[in-house]
């Protein structure tokens, strides 16, 4: 399972969100979506941890956290719904 990560700054790096989301655990991936036109991040991200018991440290600790002046929305990712 992921974690969605929203309301990410604009300039955030992978390396960053590691780092912020290593204080909980393992990180195993790390993917922020950018723009297909303006190559820009697109505001958010998905994050793999090692275990479900790190993902639930960091939802609970990262959830309305004030991170690069804006407040993050962390929580489970939802499966992509398929058309």
């Amino acid at each position: 399972m992921s974690i969605y990560v929203g309301n990410l700054s604009y300039q955030v790096s992978q390396e960053e969100l590691t780092k912020v989301f290593g204080d909980y655990g393992t990180v195993k991936r790390i993917q922020i979506p950018v723009d297909r036109e303006t190559g820009r991040s697109r505001g958010f991200g998905f994050v793999e941890m090692g275990s479900d018991a790190e993902e639930a440290a960091a939802i609970d600790a990262l959830d309305g956290a004030e991170w690069m002046g804006r407040d993050l929305k962390v929580n489970k990712a939802k499966p992509r719904s398929q058309f």
